[in-house]
């Protein structure tokens, strides 16, 4: 009776992690083999060491007393003293105040307008009306906030077209400048935040709805639903990665209020409400000269950042199947 000896298998599974020593050996062929393609990302990377990572050693100073006369090295070490006076400075605890205030108002309008915007603008029929809509909604965004922050002053001031439009509809009987009423301050950066950049907010949503397969609308119509139940049922699921990644950027950026619309906009009068962090820590840093404190205060919040970012995404992760879309 003849047996087969068994040989165990030296080959390794399908799935199975290649030893450290295997994988070196794998990306010098691969890289031997692609070397013109692969050299053409060394311009990228030496430009991101030069210009992002090597001015990452400025961050010291957040940890030392700088001052002009000063160099990075000559300065002298103050530990963490730093961040324990802008734990104690209620100037900065009012900025944190409006930044978080105007972010999630931001967020929670701001977020939702571009999506509604872009599936209105996507069900269009009619062609040159559709563009004209795209070209008028885009149109904001490629003007500077010093331009728009002009037009709103303008707008709001005693004698400005809000004015004249609220005293016409008989729903205010004095004029006043809105700018000035520190009150009103959250819901105009929002507003005005909404009318540039929903527009432009629609073009990865007018993308990304561009390429359904218009079959799903087809079948959906012969099944009898309305167009409401196949914007719920087939739009809205194929946009799900691209809201996704969108939430990411925007709670990511929350404590990153825009910069140049609260110089245009902020004025002594609505100081108060319109100070945000980024102004805060430019005018600590620019105006008063007082690097290290504004640079302890750009630190921390960069550090936030990275957690909002990485919370945001594990979020989001479950909403697409525990799939990341970073």
């Amino acid at each position: 009776m003849n047996k087969t000896a068994v040989v165990p298998s030296t080959s390794m599974p399908p799935n199975a992690k290649k030893p450290m020593g295997q994988r070196i050996k794998d990306f010098v062929i691969d890289y031997k083999r692609q070397w013109e393609i692969q050299s053409m990302i060394l311009p990228g990377i030496i430009f991101m060491i030069i210009f992002c990572y090597i001015p990452i050693y400025g961050l010291t100073i957040a940890f030392k007393n700088y001052t002009v006369i000063d160099t990075l090295s000559s300065a002298p070490w103050v530990g963490l003293d730093n961040f324990k006076i802008i734990l104690s400075d209620e100037y900065f605890w009012d900025a944190v105040v409006n930044t978080l205030g105007i972010s999630f108002l931001k967020l929670g309008i701001g977020f939702i307008i571009p999506i509604i915007l872009a599936i209105m603008i996507y069900e269009l029929n009619m062609g040159r009306f559709k563009k004209f809509v795209q070209t008028i909604s885009y149109l904001p965004h490629f003007l500077s906030w010093i331009v728009l922050g002009g037009m709103l002053i303008t707008w709001f001031s005693t004698s400005g077209l809000f004015n004249e439009l609220l005293l016409n509809l008989g729903l205010i009987s004095k004029p006043s400048n809105i700018l000035l009423d520190s009150g009103k301050y959250w819901w105009i950066a929002t507003l005005s935040d909404i009318w540039k950049e929903a527009g432009w907010g629609t073009i990865l949503y007018l993308a990304i709805m561009s390429k359904i397969d218009p079959t799903y609308y087809e079948a959906a119509k012969i099944d009898g639903a309305s167009r409401l139940r196949q914007i719920w049922n087939i739009t809205l699921p194929n946009m799900k990665s691209i809201i996704s990644l969108n939430l990411i950027l925007t709670v990511s950026g929350l404590l990153g209020s825009n910069l140049d619309q609260t110089l245009v906009l902020m004025n002594s009068q609505n100081r108060a409400r319109a100070e945000v962090i980024n102004s805060y820590v430019y005018r600590m840093g620019m105006t008063q000269g007082d690097f290290s404190y504004a640079t302890a205060v750009g630190l921390g919040v960069s550090i936030v950042s990275v957690i909002l970012l990485v919370t945001a995404n594990k979020i989001t992760s479950k909403l697409n199947d525990n799939q990341s879309v970073l």
